[in-house]
């Protein structure tokens, strides 16, 4: 069972995001369906993963750092990015993109090559925004409107349920205290531990999860449900669609998990947690993700960013 996103409430200020979710669809009515995952259901909670099938190259990480400096004190960042095609896909149609003071992750869908652009599409405008220096959330709202217009014009991008998710975090150093900010659209997700407890962030842009969320569902009968592949937002297949906003403190000794759910198709949020408490060194973690998702079936594309957090004041 996943730890509900209202657990996370006395860490968070909720941001005013608008219902409106208008989609261009295939499947049933304003619905956007995945390509089915095959092979095993077996979801792994812990457990150190065994060395990877023979023939499977897995790729390797470095933990990158950053010193954020603050008018007193200063922020020490720790990060490693890893994203891999899995053993049951052809093309990797997961992005990710992990500098500061960005950290996002895009897990795409569509026809043919048509989710490999718009996940790239996606990342490469939000890229471009950290390079001028100013990441917002208007500038990531325009940066994903750019993002839109490149997967429609792409000559390649013929299906109508091309489109990706697109998840994340980044620091925001405006006002009188720094706060990291979350953003989502879609059901890829950031997961935070703090205090030795893991809590996801994000909440999933499902059907299983509204079906939650209205009391129609458990979590636990969620996490077979035929319509589990099924997501209601997207990046692509309409002219606007805004993240949801979460803002957070910045606390010393917190890290942050931002993942495709090509890993938690895999890992249970306990096993998430198993690993991060195992490794502390961000490479670590997330290769020892990887392993176990790979180990457990990699039925999906797989992309997982481990972040630290230091505040020193």
């Amino acid at each position: 069972m996943r730890p509900s996103p209202r657990a996370a409430d006395h860490l968070i200020e909720r941001a005013s995001v608008p219902r409106e979710r208008r989609l261009a669809a295939f499947g049933p009515p304003g619905l956007i369906r995945r390509a089915q995952s095959l092979g095993c259901e077996d979801r792994a909670g812990t457990g150190v993963a065994t060395p990877p099938m023979e023939g499977h190259r897995v790729p390797e990480a470095a933990t990158r750092r950053r010193t954020v400096p603050l008018p007193q004190g200063s922020i020490e960042l720790a990060w490693a990015a890893l994203t891999d095609v899995g053993r049951r896909r052809e093309v990797n149609q997961d992005a990710v993109f992990a500098e500061y003071p960005l950290f996002v992750v895009a897990d795409g869908m569509g026809g043919h090559i048509g989710g490999e652009i718009a996940s790239s599409s996606t990342v490469n405008r939000l890229e471009a925004i950290v390079g001028s220096g100013s990441v917002t959330p208007k500038t990531i709202e325009k940066a994903l409107a750019k993002a839109v217009k490149d997967i429609a014009s792409h000559p390649e991008a013929t299906d109508d349920g091309t489109g990706t998710t697109v998840t994340g975090v980044f620091l925001e150093l405006t006002g009188d205290e720094p706060h990291w900010v979350s953003l989502n659209i879609g059901d890829s997700r950031v997961y935070l531990l703090r205090d030795d407890t893991l809590v996801q962030i994000t909440t999933d842009h499902s059907v299983v999860q509204e079906l939650v969320a209205a009391g129609r569902l458990s979590p636990e009968e969620a996490e077979h449900h035929p319509y589990g592949n099924v997501i209601t937002r997207a990046v692509g297949p309409s002219d606007s669609v805004r993240p949801d906003y979460i803002r957070l403190d910045v606390l010393d000794g917190d890290r942050f998990v931002v993942c495709s759910d090509g890993l938690t198709k895999e890992l249970t949020d306990y096993g998430i947690q198993h690993f991060l408490r195992e490794h502390e060194d961000p490479a670590d973690a997330a290769a020892a993700m990887m392993d176990a998702a790979l180990e457990n079936g990699g039925r999906d594309n797989v992309t997982v960013i481990v972040l630290n957090v230091t505040r020193t004041d």
